[in-house]
C-alpha cells in the first residue's frame, strides 16, 4: 500500500548527519535511496505509517506503523555494516526473551519489522540506581549460549582488531596526551586476551546501555539495537558501566560513584570486578581515542577521564 500522504517520511536530521559523517559517499548514496526502501517495505508488508521516530537512530530510520490487522509494529531500516549485519540472527535466537521480537526481515533492504515497544521511554527515564537494577535483569536474560553453528563474531576477534587500531592511533600527534592511558588500556586488553572466559562464552548484545532498553508490554523492559558478539559478558557490562558518564564526570563525587557502580554491577551479575575494570578501561579508552580520531575531542576527553578513575 502507498504511504499515507499526510505522514512525512523524511529521514531524521541526526540520521543524515551521522551517516554522512561516518560513511561518506556510501552513506550519502544510501540516504538517497532510503525513501524508496521505506516505501517498498510499507508495500511489501502492508503497513500503514503513523510517524517517524525522532531523533531516531544514528544509522537507521525508525517508523512506527500499523500492520494490515491494525496491530502496532515498528519498521527499522538501516545501513548494513559489519556491526549490524547479524542483528536479525541475534533477535531470532533470543525470540523475544529479553529483547524486542523480530516479526519480519528483508535483508536486501536492511529492514526489520519489530514488535512495537514504547519508543519514548527508555531506562534513562528512571533514576540511575533503579535503571542499573533493571538493566542487570535484562542482561541475565540475554546472556545465553549461542547456537552451535552461529554466525556471530567472537569478542576476541573483534577486540583484537580494536586493539590493533588503538596501537596505531597511539602514535598520532593528536593522541600524545592520552598515551599513558592508552598503554594502560592495552595492558588491560592483554590480560583479558590471555585468560579464558569464566563460565564460557555467551551471546552478547554488543552495545548495551540504558538508552537501548525500552519499556514494553510483554515484559517491563526489552533490549533493542544489538550489535551481537559471542564472548565474555564483561564486554557488555563495561558499556553499561560507562552509561550516564556525563553526569558522573560533572559531579564532585564522580570518581567514587564510578567505583561503587563497578562493585554493584559486578556483584549483581556475578562478574569478576577485576575483569570488569579491565574491560571498562579498554572499551572507554578505545572509544575515546576513536572520538579523537573523528574530531570529537570533548567526547573523547569524557571517556578517557572516566577510564582514568578506574585505571588508578
Amino acid at each position: 500500500m502507498a504511504p499515507a500522504p499526510h505522514v512525512p517520511l523524511d529521514p531524521p536530521d541526526r540520521l543524515v548527519r551521522t551517516v554522512t559523517a561516518w560513511e561518506g559517499e556510501a552513506g550519502r548514496a544510501w540516504l538517497a535511496g532510503l525513501p524508496g526502501l521505506v516505501a517498498g517495505c510499507l508495500e511489501r508488508w502492508e503497513l500503514t505509517p503513523e510517524r517517524v521516530q525522532y531523533p531516531g537512530g544514528n544509522v537507521s530510520m525508525v517508523v512506527l506503523v500499523r500492520r494490515a490487522d491494525t496491530t502496532a509494529a515498528t519498521l527499522k531500516i538501516g545501513m548494513v555494516t559489519a556491526e549490524t549485519a547479524q542483528e536479525p540472527a541475534a533477535l531470532a535466537h533470543w525470540n523475544g526473551t529479553g529483547a524486542v521480537r523480530l516479526l519480519e526481515h528483508a535483508p536486501e533492504a536492511g529492514a526489520l519489522l519489530l514488535e512495537r515497544l514504547h519508543p519514548d521511554i527508555s531506562l534513562r527515564s528512571l533514576p540511575d540506581a533503579k535503571a542499573m537494577l533493571e538493566a542487570a535483569g535484562v542482561l541475565r536474560r540475554l546472556w545465553v549460549p549461542p547456537a552451535e553453528a552461529h554466525p556471530f563474531t567472537a569478542v576476541a576477534d573483534h577486540t583484537a582488531r580494536l586493539a590493533a587500531l588503538l596501537r596505531e592511533r597511539r602514535g598520532r600527534p593528536w593522541a600524545e596526551s592520552g598515551r599513558p592511558l592508552i598503554d594502560e588500556a592495552l595492558e588491560a586488553y592483554e590480560r583479558l586476551a590471555g585468560s579464558p572466559v569464566p563460565g564460557g562464552p555467551v551471546l552478547l548484545h554488543g552495545d548495551f546501555h540504558q538508552g537501548n532498553v525500552l519499556a514494553a508490554d510483554r515484559l517491563p523492559w526489552l533490549a533493542i539495537d544489538p550489535k551481537p558478539l559471542v564472548g565474555d559478558p564483561g564486554y557488555d557490562l563495561a558499556w553499561l558501566l560507562l552509561d550516564r558518564r556525563e553526569d558522573l564526570v560533572a559531579s564532585p563525587g564522580g570518581r567514587a560513584a564510578a567505583r561503587r557502580r563497578l562493585a554493584r554491577l559486578s556483584d549483581a551479575l556475578e562478574t569478576d570486578p577485576g575483569r570488569l575494570r579491565d574491560w571498562t578501561v579498554f572499551r572507554a579508552v578505545e572509544a575515546g581515542v576513536w572520538c579523537w580520531s573523528v574530531g570529537d575531542r570533548t567526547g573523547g576527553e569524557l571517556l578517557l577521564e572516566f577510564a582514568s578513575w578506574l585505571a588508578e
